[in-house]
C-alpha cells in the first residue's frame, strides 16, 4: 500500500493504492475468527472497479472459496497483513456456494446480495445518471414501470466480472506492436477502482516497468489474452518509470498524465 500527498487539483484525500500482488495472501479476519486469505479479486471490466474479494477459506470450510464485497472490510493491519471483516464465520459458512473458477452470473450475484442484505451496485438508474422520465412528463406509474423494467434487465445482464489473477500475464499491445504483459494492478482504496495496470516490458525494455491507466485501454481480447492500449511503443518506452519500492504519489501521477497529454481523473 502506498500513500501520496495532498494538494494537486481538487483532490484532497491522500492517494492510497494497493498492489494486487501485495494484497494476495492478506488474512481476512471475521468478528469470530479467521475466514481465510485473499486469493483473487473480481473486477468489473467496464468500470474497472473491484466488486469482490475471493476468499480462500482453507480447511475450515473444506477448501471452499467465498465472495465478499470490499464494503465489509475495515482498515487493514499492514504489519500483520490482515483485514478485519464485518462478517461472522457462520454467515460465510451459510452463504450461497458460488464456483469462483467459473464466470459469476448476475443471478448468482443477486442471490448473494439478497442473502447478506447488501445494496446492489448494478441497479442505480438515477445515481448513475440514467435518463428517467421526469414527473412532469410521465405519470408515476410509468416511472415506476420504467424503473422495474431496468431492474429486470440488470438482473439478467452480463456482470462483466474478470479475475485479476487471470488477467495478470495478458499481453499488452500498443498501436504498433507488443510492449510486454500485465504484471500487476494498482487499486485505489477509495472506491476500489483499478487506477493503473503495471506493464512489465522486460522483453522489450529490459528491467523497466511502467503504469497505464485503464482509461487508455482500447479493448481487451479475452480469447487472445491481450490488452490493447492507445499509445505507441515509443511513447511507452519514454514514459515515467514505475518502481514498486517508491510507489505512486500525486507528483508522479501529474508527471505521468502531463507526459501523455491526458486529463487526470481527479
Amino acid at each position: 500500500m502506498f500513500s501520496g500527498e495532498n494538494g494537486i487539483g481538487h483532490r484532497v484525500d491522500p492517494l492510497m493504492l494497493w498492489s494486487f500482488e501485495h494484497l494476495r495472501g492478506y488474512t481476512l479476519r471475521a468478528t469470530d475468527g479467521t475466514l481465510g486469505d485473499v486469493h483473487d479479486v473480481l473486477f468489473d471490466d467496464t468500470e474497472w472497479t473491484v466488486r469482490y474479494l475471493v476468499v480462500d477459506t482453507g480447511t475450515w470450510l473444506s477448501g471452499r472459496r467465498a465472495l465478499i464485497i470490499p464494503a465489509v472490510l475495515d482498515r487493514p493491519d499492514p504489519e500483520r497483513r490482515e483485514f478485519p471483516v464485518a462478517l461472522t464465520k457462520e454467515q460465510v459458512r451459510n452463504s450461497p456456494d458460488i464456483d469462483t473458477d467459473k464466470p459469476v452470473s448476475r443471478e448468482q450475484e443477486t442471490t448473494l446480495y439478497g442473502y447478506y442484505g447488501w445494496p446492489n451496485y448494478w441497479v442505480m438508474p438515477a445515481a448513475e445518471g440514467a435518463a428517467v422520465p421526469p414527473a412532469a412528463a410521465a405519470p408515476e406509474s410509468r416511472i415506476r414501470a420504467e424503473l422495474e423494467r431496468r431492474v429486470k434487465e440488470a438482473e439478467h445482464a452480463d456482470p462483466h466480472l474478470r479475475s485479476a489473477r487471470e488477467v495478470s500475464g495478458y499481453y499488452i499491445e500498443a498501436l504498433d506492436g507488443d510492449i510486454g504483459h500485465v504484471e500487476d494492478f494498482l487499486i485505489d482504496d477509495n472506491g476500489w477502482r483499478i487506477r493503473y495496470l503495471v506493464a512489465d516490458t522486460r522483453n522489450w525494455l529490459p528491467g523497466k516497468q511502467v503504469i497505464l491507466s485503464p482509461d487508455w485501454v482500447l479493448r481487451i481480447d479475452w480469447n487472445e489474452r491481450t490488452v490493447h492500449v492507445d499509445h505507441n511503443r515509443e511513447q511507452i518506452k519514454n514514459s515515467p518509470e514505475y518502481g514498486p519500492s517508491t510507489g505512486v504519489d500525486q507528483a508522479f501521477e501529474s508527471q505521468l498524465y502531463d507526459y501523455y497529454g491526458r486529463r487526470p481523473y481527479w
